[in-house]
């Protein structure tokens, strides 16, 4: 085989497409139509949450980061799977679909009917609730990073509606879809560790932290200048790590109702990305400090080690505007960067930060045993295209091996595309990749997805079970494991 063949894209567009098609439906039911076995000692429940709608009674919307929010619960208990999936109820879920069109504009671009003049001067936004979910002090909460989450009946996933988390988020307040959890040591519980942002000509970040009863431990804020776009964070035992990617936000053309709001970023290559740092104890001043120009939705950990920071970060070459114009569905994937992974090494007593590329392949959504959250891991798993280079859909799932450098990789090529992979340890785990890897698949060969089983120790082998739904799941976003069983 030749390397020009070897480079050829594994899939279509067409299949690929299929997978931003709406599911409208709710289910409840076991999962019979497996391939291999459940493992016993795999128990608890895997949540996800992402976009369930794409349209609007037809309405197509301009983004799936737009869609209305829809979490799934796969709940393992004694080799058996139960599936269950509900929209969050958000107060613009429950208007449009009594309505049947869209009522609200989106972040990344959904208009509402009727041109500029239905959308000039309308600031109202949909609290989508579509990016992240986590069980934490006996709430189940569905996360976006634009408003306050919502909460959700663990046990059927319907609604309960906003949570403020006792009092301690103001109406309105954001509450990031990325949380960190550092595991506890020297006795002490899990401590989740979140972020707000309120940004505009300047920006305040307010860092929240909580025990494992969902109680506020610490809450410190901190002023940065600039517009902030901040997705997502890493977290040290000392420091909470950001960095503020090189972009402005031009507002008129969103004001005058042309654009989203999302539409309005401009990435500035001359400007270099700002590299932040909060001590977590507040004992030292808050440092930032400079580093090459580049985009980051996602960081995959971060650690301290010899006096020194690494992160390990999903770093673009500029944030494209392309799959924010026209129907997404239609993305030309060579004209927009690809994700690649990178290392920033922060030497905070020379106030100076490295970095170098250590992992050229398209790939996105990396996890980790969530042991090693804030301090050196060995192991690292993400999803990745099924070509070597250029940008393409996620269609494998990798795994680095930092000490020896290999790397092993599982492919739904090529009418699979997966997307985040979780790491579940081993209740009596050894080793740090002593664990499965969990993942939510879409199969375009039977428009329907799958719940995939991996051993997190050898990738190459097949799947240790194979779980066929009844439906297909639009493409997600992001998914968390608890030890609690949520099932029938």
């Amino acid at each position: 085989m030749t390397n020009l063949q070897t480079q050829k894209p594994k899939y279509t567009l067409q299949d690929w497409q299929r997978g931003y098609e709406s599911q409208p439906n709710e289910y409840d039911y076991w999962i019979d139509n497996i391939e291999g076995e459940i493992p016993k000692d795999l128990n608890g429940t895997f949540f996800r949450n992402g976009p369930g709608l794409l349209d609007i009674n037809g309405q197509s919307i301009a983004h799936p980061f737009d869609g209305d929010g829809m979490v799934c619960s796969i709940s393992f208990k004694n080799g058996r799977a139960f599936f269950r999936n509900r929209f969050v109820k958000t107060e613009g879920y429950v208007a449009e679909k009594a309505a049947g069109k869209i009522l609200y504009r989106g972040v990344f671009g959904t208009q509402r009917p009727g041109g500029w003049l239905a959308n000039i001067f309308d600031l109202k936004s949909k609290n989508i609730a579509n990016t992240g979910i986590l069980y934490w002090g006996d709430k189940l909460l569905a996360l976006w990073e634009g408003a306050q989450p919502h909460r959700l009946n663990p046990q059927n996933l319907e609604t309960i509606g906003i949570e403020d988390l006792d009092g301690i988020l103001r109406s309105g307040q954001t509450f990031s879809a990325h949380p960190r959890i550092e595991k506890g040591k020297d006795g002490k519980g899990d401590i989740l560790v979140n972020f707000s942002v309120k940004t505009g000509l300047s920006s305040i970040i307010t860092i929240f932290e909580f025990n494992s009863q969902g109680k506020l431990l610490k809450r410190y804020s901190h002023s940065i200048p600039g517009f902030a776009f901040l997705h997502d964070m890493v977290i040290t035992p000392n420091y909470c790590i950001f960095f503020q990617n090189p972009v402005s936000l031009n507002p008129l053309p969103f004001l005058l109702g042309f654009k989203g709001a999302g539409q309005c970023l401009k990435f500035l290559p001359n400007k270099s990305t700002q590299v932040i740092l909060i001590p977590r104890d507040g004992s030292k001043e808050m440092k930032v400090l400079p580093t090459q120009p580049c985009f980051v939705f996602h960081h995959a950990n971060a650690w301290e080690e010899n006096g020194e920071i690494y992160v390990d970060s999903i770093c673009y070459e500029s944030f494209s505007q392309g799959d924010l114009a026209g129907d997404f569905r239609e993305v030309n994937f060579d004209a927009i960067p690809e994700g690649q992974l990178w290392r920033f090494k922060i030497n905070l007593s020379e106030n100076n930060v490295e970095h170098k590329l250590v992992e050229s392949r398209c790939c996105e959504f990396p996890t980790l045993n969530p042991n090693n959250v804030g301090k050196a891991n060995r192991y690292l798993f993400m999803g990745v295209a099924e070509q070597l280079s250029g940008n393409a859909p996620l269609q494998a799932i990798l795994k680095i091996d930092w000490l020896t450098g290999k790397r092993q990789v599982f492919s739904v090529a090529p009418r699979g595309f997966t997307g985040e992979p979780l790491f579940v340890p081993f209740p009596n785990g050894v080793n740090e990749d002593d664990g499965w890897l969990l993942m939510l698949m879409y199969d375009a060969a039977e428009n329907r997805s799958d719940v995939v089983i991996l051993d997190a120790r050898d990738l190459e082998k097949e799947p240790v079970a194979r779980l066929h739904l009844k439906n297909h799941i639009p493409y997600g976003l992001h998914g968390s494991f608890t030890s609690h069983y949520f099932g029938e």
